[in-house]
C-alpha cells in the first residue's frame, strides 16, 4: 500500500543514537512523502503534517510504521522497552540545553517506554527525559510487561499520534 500510494520506497532508514551513544540505523515503514526533510532538515512532525501520506497516517496512529524495528531488536540495537532512540542531531541539541540528557543513553532504547505511553506526541523533551529517567530507576520485568500491554492497547485504539491522553 505504501508503494502503491506514491511509488516511493516502502522502508525508511534513519540514524538513531542507542545505548552508550552508539549510532545505528533504525528501520521503519515510510509514512511521509519521499525526501520529506530535504528542504528543512530534522524537524518533528506536526499535527496534520502535510508530509505524512494517507497510508502513513494509519501506520503512525497504530505504530505499525515501527514494526521493522523488530529487526533492530533482533540485532541488539534496541529492546522492546526503553527510552526512545533519538536522531543524532536532536540528541546534540538536547544535550546542550537539557541537564542530564545523556543519562538516558545508559540503557538500550526501546520500541515503547514510559515517555511513549504516558507522554503525548508533542511532550517537550525535558519532560520526556523525566519519564526516561523514571524508567531507568524503576526498570523491571513487571514494568516492561505493563508498558508492553499498554502499548498494545494504544495500538488497538489507534492513539499513538494523539495529542491528547492515550487512555
Amino acid at each position: 500500500m505504501i508503494k502503491r500510494e506514491d511509488g516511493g520506497p516502502i522502508f525508511y532508514s534513519q540514524k538513531r543514537v542507542g545505548k552508550n551513544g552508539i549510532i545505528f540505523n533504525a528501520m521503519k515503514f515510510r509514512s511521509m512523502i519521499p525526501d520529506a526533510e530535504k528542504n528543512t532538515g530534522a524537524i518533528w512532525a506536526t499535527e496534520n503534517d502535510p508530509r505524512v501520506t494517507r497510508i502513513g497516517r494509519i501506520l503512525r496512529a497504530t505504530a505499525m510504521d515501527e514494526l521493522p524495528q523488530l529487526w533492530n531488536i533482533f540485532r541488539g540495537d534496541m529492546s522492546f522497552v526503553g527510552p526512545r532512540a533519538e536522531r543524532p542531531e536532536l540528541v546534540e541539541n538536547f544535550a546542550q540545553k537539557i541537564t542530564g540528557y545523556m543519562k538516558r543513553f545508559e540503557v538500550t532504547p526501546g520500541l515503547t517506554g514510559i515517555a511513549q505511553v504516558y507522554g503525548k506526541y508533542d511532550t517537550p523533551p525535558q519532560h520526556k527525559l523525566k519519564y526516561d529517567l523514571l524508567y531507568i530507576k524503576k526498570k523491571s520485568f513487571f514494568l516492561d510487561m505493563k508498558l508492553i500491554a499498554l502499548s498494545f492497547w494504544i495500538t488497538f485504539k489507534g492513539k499513538w499520534e494523539s495529542r491528547e491522553k492515550k487512555f
